[in-house]
């Protein structure tokens, strides 16, 4: 499963907390998750791949409570799921100027306005922490990381798993998704 089915599948239903939060319909939010979480995806990739960032994420994951935005759609209206998807948001990006070009961009393939994909943007980066923590529980990748201790080939196979969640499309390769990001954005 990627990330994508998690937020979909969600115990609760985000996408339609979201939709009635900002006047969109279900169809419209699935869409902008869609053209959003591939680049969220690069950025946790490029995160992971930097020295210490595996580590960083684990952290993140472990101390975070980021999977009771799947588990209660309601804790998206709070002030708190903002600040917490910021800051996400300046992790994986590094600058607003990055996700304020995330939101043009998505802006102009789905027809909703860059001034709520702005808003939007850290809702959908706690979402994703979210279903990245679920799936990595559920499939016991944290454990092997979190266990495996500098075995390389543990290590090996639990990186591959993380690709695995963190190919937005579902296709096997995270390729295809780092290059349609790249694309987009320039």
């Amino acid at each position: 499963m990627n990330l994508m089915e998690a937020i979909l599948g969600g115990g609760g239903s985000p996408v339609s907390s979201m939709a009635k939060r900002f006047g969109l319909n279900e169809d419209t939010v699935t869409t902008v998750i869609g053209q959003v979480l591939p680049a969220l995806t690069n950025g946790v990739k490029r995160n992971v791949s930097q020295q210490g960032g595996l580590e960083s994420l684990l952290q993140a994951l472990g101390t975070g409570n980021h999977d009771r935005y799947l588990d209660n759609p309601d804790a998206l209206t709070g002030s708190e799921a903002v600040e917490d998807g910021n800051g996400i948001l300046g992790h994986l990006f590094g600058s607003k100027a990055t996700s304020r070009t995330l939101a043009k961009r998505a802006s102009k393939t789905t027809g909703v306005s860059s001034g709520i994909l702005k808003q939007m943007l850290p809702l959908i980066a706690g979402l994703a922490m979210g279903a990245l923590k679920k799936q990595g529980g559920s499939s016991g990748l944290l454990e092997q990381l979190l266990g495996g201790g500098g075995a390389s080939s543990s290590s090996s196979s639990a990186l591959g798993s993380l690709t695995n969640l963190l190919d937005a499309d579902g296709d096997g390769s995270p390729i295809d998704d780092l290059l349609g990001m790249a694309k987009k954005l320039f």
